[in-house]
């Protein structure tokens, strides 16, 4: 695997998960989430645990903080892109959306 895939690997898993977080956990539970996302991070060092979950428990955290918000709408826009995934296949309006 190349680096552009891997880096299309990553950004479409992320997207993935932070549009799931979006439509699916409630706004103060997905808050408590990006919590214990980011305290898992600070022990990335331990095998199950990765210092990548600090930066997806800030994401969640952002997702219910409106001037966040904002910079994490144009975030998942590039992910959007990046990824090249299929609307279809996910089922997005927008990649946003909070319907």
């Amino acid at each position: 695997m190349n680096k552009a895939q891997l880096k299309r690997k990553v950004a479409e898993y992320t997207y993935r998960l932070m549009h799931w977080g979006n439509r699916r956990v409630p706004p103060g539970l997905r808050t408590l989430v990006g919590f214990l996302f980011m305290v898992g991070g600070v022990f990335g060092f331990l095998p199950v645990l990765g210092f990548w979950m600090f930066p997806l428990g800030v994401a969640f955290v952002a997702l219910d903080v409106p001037p966040a918000r904002r910079r994490l709408d144009g975030w998942m826009e590039r992910l959007h892109r990046e990824s090249e995934i299929d609307e279809d296949h996910v089922g997005l309006d927008h990649p946003t959306s909070n319907q």
